[in-house]
């Protein structure tokens, strides 16, 4: 009886070729959302629409911008994705395994010839390199997920924006600590969770829930504080 279903580390990438995928998917090679159709399975990407959300409400214009993005698997793929469309100049991509960064990095050349993509070392000195010229900061690593929160292993320099794809409670995620002490305005996946779910909602349902009312619904219920998510907000 089920009808429809969420994707999610580490099977994103997994699933795609499952399914009947849209475009957009087949393109960045992830699937998060799934839904029965006629003649099967089908599948969409919405991490790349949430990402565009947030962004849209913080108010950030990353046209012809440098970002710097840890992490190298299905959610990172969706952040790319989302990084073309915003008309990113140059990403540069950290991440441990050197073989699964160019993986990744032959892909995004492969389908998004005009941004500039470039690996990083995982080190210190790169990282803060390249902190340093990035107008945003991404972390799609798992470091943060879970009940062990640890450190994030970098420290960073900038005083852009940073967003983290892990989420936690009170909101304070290793990457979205170390973002805060380099001086960046440092959200972490909340807002995120709660774009790409109102997207797979419409993909479910052709319904557009409020995500500035789901959001604050959820901060509520975790007792932390609101967001900063300008075109967010709700009365």
């Amino acid at each position: 009886g089920v009808e429809g279903f969420n994707v999610t580390v580490p099977h994103k990438e997994a699933v795609l070729e499952l399914i009947e995928a849209d475009g957009a998917a087949r393109m960045i090679g992830a699937v998060n959302t799934v839904r029965r159709g006629h003649a099967g399975w089908q599948g969409t990407n919405t991490d790349w629409r949430g990402v565009m959300d947030v962004l849209q409400g913080l108010e950030v214009d990353l046209k012809g911008a440098e970002v710097l993005m840890f992490g190298a698997g299905g959610t990172a793929r969706a952040m790319l994705h989302a990084m073309a469309e915003s008309g990113v100049r140059r990403l540069r991509i950290c991440n441990r395994s050197r073989e699964r960064l160019d993986r990744l990095v032959a892909h995004a050349r492969h389908h998004y010839a005009g941004l500039s993509v470039e690996a990083v070392a995982w080190e210190q000195k790169a990282v803060l390199q390249a902190s340093r010229e990035a107008a945003l900061l991404i972390n799609t690593t798992t470091i943060g997920l879970g009940e062990s929160a640890g450190t994030f292993p970098f420290e960073l320099e900038g005083h852009g924006v940073a967003l983290d794809a892990v989420y936690r409670p009170d909101g304070n995620t290793p990457f979205v600590l170390a973002a805060r002490r380099a001086g960046c305005r440092a959200v972490d996946g909340l807002p995120m969770l709660v774009a790409q779910g109102a997207a797979s909602f419409h993909f479910w349902h052709g319904e557009v829930p409020e995500r500035g009312r789901a959001l604050r619904w959820l901060e509520d219920a975790l007792g932390r504080q609101d967001h900063a998510v300008p075109g967010w907000q709700t009365a």
